[in-house]
């Protein structure tokens, strides 16, 4: 797999490209040595059904690397329309969730109270692609409900409609 010379292709312009695909907004949620996070992301996909399989990409960079790469169960939370407070604080915020944001009764990841869908998953292998980490979960539970769904494009936020029956 050959890579660009970054020296002569433009980051920003790329970055902006990438803007050009829609995503849904997710918030993974973990207990850490620092209490329980979250972290707001869009590099979220399915990649199996059989077994269920789900990954996520976290910026090596990032202040909440060290919790979220050692983790062994993390859970995964797609937005409603009307979470984008919640979007932004875990993309720019504060990370610690407090105890009325969660519901935690066992040793489950923390489970946020009002997400589309909450997928509770086992770390399955983590693998460092360039400036990030690539985790892969185990789907061991999920939780869904009807909803219109947060969506991210060309750097603003956006609605995905419930679809009619």
């Amino acid at each position: 797999m050959s890579t660009p010379d970054t020296d002569a292709f433009d980051l920003a312009a790329y970055r902006r490209a990438l803007g050009g695909f829609a995503t849904g907004v997710c918030v993974v949620t973990a207990h850490t040595p620092e209490g329980p996070y979250g972290i707001t992301i869009n590099s979220f996909t399915s990649v199996s059904l059989k077994p269920p399989l789900v990954l996520w990409c976290l910026d090596r960079a990032s202040d909440r690397h060290d919790g979220f790469a050692g983790a062994d169960r993390f859970a995964v939370h797609m937005l409603p329309v009307e979470d984008r407070e919640m979007s932004d604080r875990f993309a720019w915020g504060v990370c610690r969730l407090s105890s009325d944001e969660f519901d935690s009764t066992s040793a489950e990841p923390p489970r946020l109270k009002n997400a589309l869908t909450r997928l509770d998953c086992v770390a399955a292998d983590r693998i460092i692609m360039g400036d990030h980490l690539t985790i892969v979960g185990a789907v061991k539970g999920f939780e869904t409900r009807a909803g219109a769904g947060l969506t991210y494009f060309r750097g603003r936020y956006g609605v995905a409609e419930e679809p009619a029956a």
